[in-house]
């Protein structure tokens, strides 16, 4: 019986997948997995018992990485399966933008219940002309599972898109338009977009992207959309560009103290993927992963571990360990299996970084005492009987 423990309100769909192997819990000390969508894992001790974390959405940053991966402790996320409805946040905040919705909706509440309304909305609403999308370069930072639909959607609304990823993989690259301009720098975005959308994580080499020295390079009255996190803005220099009027307008979906009620800026409570499609497609592909994981072994869309993939075993036994990538590994694995006299028809072993995962199908039931016998090998993280 796996346990699960759900941190966060999860959609009932997603739920609804698992079996009567699986017994949902609130005891988190008492879990072999856990779902997340928003919550903090960071002040929390790792039990031994939890073995995978899903987090029902892209972002990781609530989640310690490093400290699950040297626990044995697989973390999922679900990419591109809450990308439609950022998709179409962005592409309505691109449009709110251009044509200043937000300041003349403010603006007409402003009124209240004045009964020349109607007059002064013809006098006054020259203030708020804005200007069409059509024909306007748009620069996409990102191509990913969210960048990719976007930069489809804007060309197809006859903008001249402009898209930046070094690290494009192959998918996306297949379902890019080919009507994409492909920018070899992020000088090019910044120098030749009327808009710019970021769509990329937070990193060292991300962090504050959007600062006073590439502001310099864009084209006065630029907008800029942020769904993406608050930190690849430094907020003081936007607010500064936006006084200037190097910066049009900026959307983000991160309020903070800073940038809230500063004129320029539209401010989104955090609703990118808040829809209920959103929701479901977050859940199920959790779900779908946490089980394929625990059942099987297999690992896919892990933040900390490499992608692996046996499918479901043929054979007798099998047994997943997760390890550090350190040279001799396998060769430890498969002599302590040898001196056993365990034959192992079928393994796989891959890496990510500083971390290993390896599962091998062997003929041989695979017993508690065994697996504590390849725990003790140096380097060892964990082991997990799979069948």
């Amino acid at each position: 019986m796996f346990k699960i423990n759900c941190m966060n309100a999860i959609a009932n769909v997603g739920l609804d997948l698992f079996t009567d192997n699986y017994e949902l819990v609130d005891n988190f000390n008492d879990t072999n997995a856990v779902i997340v969508r928003s919550s903090s894992v960071h002040d929390l001790e790792l039990p031994p018992s939890l073995v995978a974390i899903a987090r029902a959405g892209a972002g990781v940053n609530n989640i310690p990485l490093d400290k699950c991966a040297e626990s044995g402790v697989v973390v999922f996320n679900t990419p591109g399966a809450n990308a439609n409805g950022v998709k179409e946040m962005v592409i309505a905040s691109l449009i709110i933008a251009a044509r200043n919705i937000v300041g003349g909706v403010n603006w007409v509440n402003s009124c209240g219940p004045d009964p020349e309304v109607a007059k002064l909305v013809e006098k006054k609403k020259s203030k708020f002309v804005g200007k069409e999308i059509k024909g306007r370069k748009l620069g996409v930072i990102g191509l990913g599972a969210v960048g990719v639909l976007v930069a489809n959607a804007a060309n197809k609304l006859d903008m001249e898109v402009y898209g930046y990823d070094p690290f494009i993989s192959v998918d996306a690259a297949w379902n890019l338009s080919k009507y994409i301009k492909h920018s070899k720098s992020l000088d090019e975005i910044f120098r030749e977009c009327d808009f710019i959308t970021v769509h990329v994580p937070s990193t060292d080499e991300t962090k504050g992207m959007f600062n006073n020295e590439t502001f310099e390079i864009m084209k006065d009255g630029v907008v800029i959309l942020n769904f993406s996190r608050d930190t690849l803005v430094r907020d003081e220099d936007m607010i500064e560009a936006l006084g200037s009027g190097k910066v049009g307008s900026y959307v983000t979906d991160f309020p903070n103290p800073m940038v809230c009620g500063v004129e320029g800026v539209i401010t989104i409570p955090h609703l990118g993927a808040s829809t209920s499609e959103s929701e479901d497609n977050c859940a199920v592909m959790a779900v779908r992963q946490l089980m394929d994981y625990l059942e099987n072994g297999n690992i896919r869309n892990s933040v900390n571990y490499p992608t692996c993939d046996m499918g479901v075993c043929m054979q007798i036994g099998r047994i997943a360990i997760n390890h550090k990538n350190i040279p001799n590994m396998l060769s430890q694995f498969t002599s302590t299996f040898a001196r056993e006299n365990i034959n192992i028809p079928d393994m796989i072993n891959k890496s990510k970084g500083q971390y290993g995962y390896t599962i091998l199908d062997i003929e041989a039931p695979a017993t508690p005492e065994f697996a504590q016998k390849l725990r003790e090998i140096d380097g060892v993280l964990k082991v997990r009987i799979i069948k």
